[in-house]
């Protein structure tokens, strides 16, 4: 559990805190010392009234004409995130989504290890990826346990998914990301953060035809958005 959840910091706080980790990690990058609420606000994509509130949650208000030291900024946010300690993570779905997640190389550098690969299918089971090979989702609860697994992401299709959340949550995990294009059903004290990436792209082809209808001149009707939906 997060030292951020137990300090009672809002939950729309803690979603924006990650915003402002890549902000201040990409300033480190650059040799940026200290940095102004405005300017972080501005690379975080958010008001700094906003930004400062949720820092002062932190116990960070920065220096009045100076700002925010990058670096000791970036310890306090990971250290409240749990980023400090070594979280290691199971994938169970090693499709083309799953193998992507567990080739990509920012989790270390974020204080998130790959620790364990999950398939169902015998094709793909005992092949060696990152390092490691794929367990059969038939081992899971004894290599969850054996590896220390804390978190589980979940790349499976739709209709295993709840199943395998099942399995994880009885094996003892209470964090679960979920790519699967399901709404999975927990029980309390269980977190999932869902990723949708369908989703995302109708948000986005919405702004995209607003955008058309604009400079067209020509707004969807009600009527024609039904009829487009009956389609």
């Amino acid at each position: 559990m997060s030292q951020a959840r137990e300090r009672g910091i809002p939950d729309a706080t803690v979603a924006r805190l990650p915003l402002y980790l890549r902000a201040l990690n990409g300033l480190a990058e650059r040799g940026t010392a200290t940095v102004s609420s405005e300017d972080l606000a501005v690379a975080a994509g958010v008001n700094s009234a906003k930004l400062r509130k949720d820092l002062s949650h932190l116990g960070s208000y920065g220096t009045r004409g100076v700002g925010y030291d990058v670096e000791y900024l970036i310890y306090q946010i990971s250290r409240e995130l749990g980023l400090t300690q070594d979280w290691a993570v199971a994938i169970v779905g090693v499709g083309n989504l799953g193998r992507a997640l567990a080739n990509y190389g920012g989790f270390v550098s974020r204080g998130f290890r790959v620790a364990a690969l999950f398939d169902a299918d015998s094709a793909v089971v005992g092949e060696q990826l990152v390092g490691m090979a794929v367990d059969h989702i038939d081992e899971l609860e004894s290599v969850i346990d054996k590896r220390g697994v804390s978190i589980v992401v979940i790349a499976t299709p739709a209709a295993a998914a709840q199943q395998v959340a099942d399995r994880v949550i009885a094996a003892g995990i209470t964090s679960i990301l979920n790519f699967a294009p399901v709404v999975l059903t927990v029980p309390d004290g269980v977190d999932v953060r869902k990723v949708d990436l369908s989703t995302e792209l109708q948000i986005l082809a919405f702004h995209e035809q607003r955008k058309a209808d604009r400079e067209t001149g020509s707004p969807i009707m009600a009527e024609d958005w039904a009829e487009a939906m009956d389609a």
